[in-house]
């Protein structure tokens, strides 16, 4: 697996080689912008892979903590070598038709370059001409890693393979952006700031278990036996409640000593009752006015003589 130990050493250490003969290179000042393809040497055609190798390493490094980093540093090891490329006039079949008769810019900026990977002409040809490239790579490959091959077929292999990585370039460098614009969009959807979502309700305390008995008597009893958890009576819960605002003070049931839980709540039925019932109240106390003037039998004369 390329996320292995021994794997990633290697990339460094590959890495850190293309690194000193791209320096070497830079040194000896084997490439320029103003010189022909016929004026380079066959046997250095081969260096001028260096940026583009340089780049294909830099994306093996699975460090996703610096990834995006790495994507950055690769896309400009790509474009590197396809500016040292064009320069050349190298690759020039792979080019979108409107690059390859010179009326393009001499020397293409950095945004050309990635629409040039991304257009969809342009990748068409890329792979029409991949395919050709690769079967001629593979035809002379034996012949040039055998020894056996002239100067002539040793540069036109060169070429062949400059060519097929200005291919690969081009392809990476469209999955670069790709790659680019997803980083960037989860880093900043984890930088803004959490949206509210409604209204934020007041924190409650939590309420521990308890028993609930009917009075004091019971709650003894209950308590004697669950030790872990504490009892509570009615008059306690309500009380408790309404020190935490939940229910108001009017709501709370006062309690007449003696008088039981069944008792009680049929005298709060029956005072709901009457205060919900007008007509029934107002019947209710005139027949007491009537009593009040009328003594009993008052009225009957069936009996009397």
């Amino acid at each position: 697996a390329s996320g292995a130990p021994a794997v990633q050493d290697k990339v460094r250490q590959g890495l850190d080689a293309l690194q000193r003969a791209a320096a070497m290179v830079a040194q000896l000042e084997l490439f320029s912008e103003n010189e022909e393809l016929e004026e380079i040497a066959s046997a250095d055609l081969k260096f001028l892979l260096l940026p583009a190798l340089l780049g294909a390493l830099t994306l093996k490094q699975v460090d996703l903590s610096r990834r995006l980093e790495h994507l950055q540093s690769a896309r400009e090891h790509f474009l590197r070598f396809l500016r040292l490329c064009r320069s050349y006039g190298l690759g020039a079949a792979l080019l979108p038709p409107e690059e390859r008769d010179g009326s393009g810019p001499a020397a293409p900026t950095q945004a050309g370059l990635v629409a040039m990977a991304v257009n969809r002409r342009a990748k068409i040809e890329r792979y029409k001409q991949k395919k050709e490239l690769e079967n001629k790579l593979a035809s002379m490959r034996s012949v040039v890693e055998g020894g056996t091959a002239d100067e002539d077929q040793i540069r036109e292999f060169h070429i062949l393979q400059i060519q097929q990585w200005i291919s690969t370039s081009l392809e990476e460098l469209e999955s670069i952006e790709q790659e680019m614009v997803i980083l960037r969009s989860r880093d900043a959807a984890r930088q803004a700031p959490a949206a509210p979502h409604g209204p934020t309700r007041p924190l409650r305390a939590p309420v521990r278990p308890f028993i609930l008995t009917r009075d004091a008597a019971q709650a003894k009893v209950f308590g004697a036996g669950y030790p872990g958890l504490p009892t509570m009576t009615v008059d306690d819960w309500y009380e408790q409640r309404r020190r935490q605002g939940i229910v108001s003070g009017q709501s709370v049931p006062q309690r007449a000593p003696g008088v039981s839980d069944e008792e009680l709540q049929k005298q709060q039925q029956e005072k709901q009752e009457e205060e919900d019932d007008e007509e029934a109240l107002q019947k209710a106390r005139n027949w007491d006015e009537w009593k009040d003037t009328h003594p009993r039998g008052y009225g009957n004369r069936q009996n009397m003589g």
